[in-house]
């Protein structure tokens, strides 16, 4: 127990000498994690212990509460709108890959089926760890490319399911029929769904209610984590991953009132467990064999980089522009952390050979080390790749204006604001982050640009600070509130007006120093009357 309490300090004090360097250079800190596990397994012969089913459970909960969050963010609803990203391109992305990859494995390094079967599925998936991590800190995960890579993410932690029924399956050998073995999953399916979304969601507004009532922070947070640990190992039970339970809760929270504090609540404990699962990841590293092989990792790596971004990009083209097609294509281009569970499964259960199975996760540490110094890059590769832009992205002739209002959003309420400017014989421009909504306002002779109005380069564009307006239009609370604290933080003597439909809304952004919030509701019950008193009496 000492020696735990010794190997945990000096992980925690490690890594955050490390981590504050890296920051200094700029450098992700999911880097100096990793950084952190190879030297304490070196420093300390713990090789063996990064394979303790103990730690990789507290690694892997990292993983469970980053799903939770996500969910927070993918009510019904909005998965529901969804469904090209998620079941669509997530199951064209999976299967394509997988195909391309079995065929290479078998037929080009001449593995046997079963092998071939294995490392296919696992390098078909992502890393939802980094990619979601990167794109919710740099509020990337509302761009068209951020929604698109979400979507596929979510789809193959559902993927991931099957995947491993499979594995179980050829371990077994055959011993018992996959039919009774897709029933049973079916069933399983049916019964989580049935129980989270009837039982579950009913006992989670009330747990949340009553602890909000308490008044008693401690409370709250105790509630939340009963909800994330309890859905997460009834998920479990039935046979799924911990981290679709986890995500399922999340979905359910985001329908009440109470996801955006449960989310701030939640934060340090996904940060704190994400790091713990990358020191795991560290731990894993086998230097010598990396060195002995580091030609043929690489070589493997930048296959699959190509294989998994080329048919992404290609596929994508059918239903999307060619920059968002790229984008998501080099989001998803690196091997995921659930790559390690599998190619476990297979090797404990003698599918594939073990020093196979070693060289194979040293591709997937490689690919997860590779991804957080290529990821901010992303952007300008595809600007230097893709001359042509199917919409309006150029915000050059906006450079020196003056006294201009900026809408943000075009969608009903943009385009009423709009026609009402054009009354005044006021100048706007329109910004809006849909590809949908631009090629609109273009087709209808507006001035529009597409651009995330919560980027400082955007803002900056866009000459915010001689605008004389900027009218926010969205839906969308969060959107909104990203959007006000990027302007004010630019340019704090803006005027800026913005749109709300509820009070809770109102109170959301009540701490920031916007000129004007609209209720809708409000005004529409003001005008309501003012037409009553313009109507001629009938009776005297």
């Amino acid at each position: 127990m000492q020696n735990i309490l010794v190997y945990i300090i000096i992980a925690l004090g490690l890594s955050t000498v490390i981590n504050i360097l890296l920051k200094k250079i700029g450098i992700s800190q999911i880097i100096g994690y990793i950084l952190t596990g190879t030297i304490i397994a070196y420093g300390f012969d713990l090789h063996k212990a990064s394979h303790s089913h103990e730690l990789e459970m507290a690694g892997e909960f990292g993983i469970v509460f980053l799903m939770f969050t996500i969910g927070l963010e993918i009510s019904l609803a909005k998965m529901g709108s969804m469904k090209k990203e998620i079941f669509a391109n997530g199951l064209m992305q999976v299967g394509f890959t997988s195909i391309v990859t079995y065929v290479l494995a078998h037929y080009l390094f001449s593995l046997d089926a079963k092998s071939s079967i294995i490392i296919a599925l696992a390098f078909s998936l992502s890393s939802t760890a980094i990619v979601l991590t990167y794109l919710k800190s740099s509020k990337e995960i509302y761009t068209p490319y951020g929604q698109n890579a979400t979507g596929i993410l979510i789809f193959q932690d559902i993927a991931v399911i099957p995947i491993l029924i499979l594995v179980s399956f050829l371990t077994k050998e055959g011993d018992q029929d996959i039919a009774v073995i897709l029933w049973h999953t079916l069933l399983s399916v049916a019964v989580v769904i049935i129980v989270l979304f009837t039982v579950g969601k009913k006992v989670v507004a009330w747990l949340l209610h009553f602890s909000s009532s308490s008044e008693v922070d401690e409370l709250f947070m105790g509630a939340v984590l009963f909800i994330v640990m309890a859905a997460s190992l009834f998920a479990y039970y039935m046979g799924f991953t911990y981290s679709l339970g986890a995500f399922v809760a999340g979905m359910i929270i985001a329908e009440t009132k109470y996801y955006h504090k449960v989310e701030a609540d939640i934060a340090p404990f996904k940060d704190i467990l994400l790091g713990t699962f990358f020191v795991v990841v560290g731990m894993k590293i086998d230097v010598l064999l990396f060195v002995e092989n580091i030609g043929l990792i690489i070589g493997l790596f930048l296959l699959i980089f190509i294989i998994k971004s080329f048919f992404m990009f290609m596929l994508l083209r059918l239903s999307t522009n060619r920059a968002t097609s790229l984008k998501t294509a080099l989001f998803l281009s690196q091997v995921g952390e659930f790559s390690f569970v599998i190619f476990a499964l297979a090797s404990s259960g003698h599918i594939i050979d073990e020093k196979l199975a070693s060289l194979l996760v040293l591709i997937v540490i490689f690919s997860m080390i590779i991804t957080p110094f290529f990821v901010p890059y992303i952007n300008t590769i595809t600007a230097k790749l893709i001359k042509e832009k199917d919409i309006v992205t150029d915000m050059s002739a906006l450079s020196g204006r003056k006294n201009h209002v900026i809408v943000c959003g075009y969608s009903v309420v943009g385009k009423f604001v709009t026609q009402y400017l054009e009354e005044l014989d006021a100048p706007y421009v329109v910004i809006d982050n849909s590809n949908k909504h631009v090629k609109e306002a273009l087709s209808e002779d507006k001035e529009a640009y597409l651009g995330d109005v919560s980027k400082t380069s955007i803002l900056e564009a866009l000459s915010i600070d001689k605008a004389a307006a900027v009218i926010v239009t969205l839906d969308n609370i969060q959107k909104k509130r990203l959007i006000c604290e990027a302007i004010l933080n630019h340019a704090k003597d803006v005027n800026v007006i913005v749109k709300v439909v509820s009070l809770e809304e109102k109170e959301k952004l009540s701490d920031l120093d916007i000129t004007t919030i609209v209720d809708g509701k409000v005004e529409v019950a003001r005008v309501l009357v003012e037409r009553m008193l313009t109507c001629q009496l009938k009776y005297n």
